[in-house]
């Protein structure tokens, strides 16, 4: 469990798009036999969209946030409550028809019995972490009681990482950059180069200097270096 968590948190750092992120936890969940996840943070405002990383069929979870069924899931709607891990499954009670219409439809997909860990942050962010198996096989219970805690710490984490890397703004003197081009050139801030950067990020070194082109030409200047003085100057600024 010491490795899994470990390699973990190193994906968890060193991610910086939802794609990275959704390999981190597959990769973490499937080392403990939970083959399916879903993250899913609320907006802070009702008209905001949710987030979503998730590697459930990819129909469903089109479906779901289209249809807005983060609104009326019985599941979430217990998780923005906050409290301990929690198991449902279609022995729970229903509350009305469109809900047990809902987990008709999520059965369709192979979701069928899931353990949701709720999150709620100090900055009252609401986000839940749910395992999800198609039945309650014995290796599923089994990994969902013995390692509750484990999988709630590591929920919250996710949580951590997630919101400080995809919703912090990525501007550089007004102008939006990817989180690649930002990240490259916040390590080309600290003196690394395109190589460095490159091994630090387990990219190629092209590809750290394609990023790093990338936004130098975004911030309409002739050299890296003063693309670097820009970036430094706007977090100055926003410090």
């Amino acid at each position: 469990m010491q490795f899994v968590f470990e390699t973990f948190l190193e994906q968890l750092s060193e991610s910086v798009d939802e794609t990275d992120f959704r390999e981190a936890m597959a990769r973490a969940a499937a080392a403990l036999d939970l083959l399916t996840f879903a993250y899913l943070s609320l907006p802070p405002r009702p008209s905001g969209k949710p987030r979503l990383i998730s590697n459930y069929p990819p129909p469903w979870t089109a479906h779901y946030l289209n249809n807005g069924y983060q609104r009326v899931d019985p599941v979430i709607t217990r998780a923005q409550c906050g409290g301990c891990p929690f198991r449902w499954g279609p022995e729970h009670s229903r509350n009305s028809k469109f809900e047990q219409q809902l987990f008709e439809e999520a059965a369709e997909f192979g979701i069928r019995w899931g353990l949701t860990i709720p999150i709620v942050d100090r900055r009252g962010c609401v986000a839940a972490m749910t395992f999800a198996a198609a039945q309650p096989n014995p290796a599923f219970l089994s990994v969902a009681e013995r390692y509750e805690q484990a999988l709630q710490f590591m929920a919250t984490c996710f949580h951590i990482f997630a919101r400080r890397k995809l919703s912090a703004g990525r501007i550089v003197n007004g102008v939006p950059l990817t989180p690649r081009e930002y990240e490259c050139l916040q390590w080309a801030s600290r003196g690394k180069s395109a190589s460095d950067i490159g091994c630090i990020l387990g990219i190629k070194r092209r590809t750290a200097a394609f990023h790093l082109d990338n936004a130098r030409k975004k911030l309409d200047v002739r050299t890296l270096m003063q693309a670097v003085a820009q970036f430094s100057a706007s977090k100055n600024f926003s410090s």
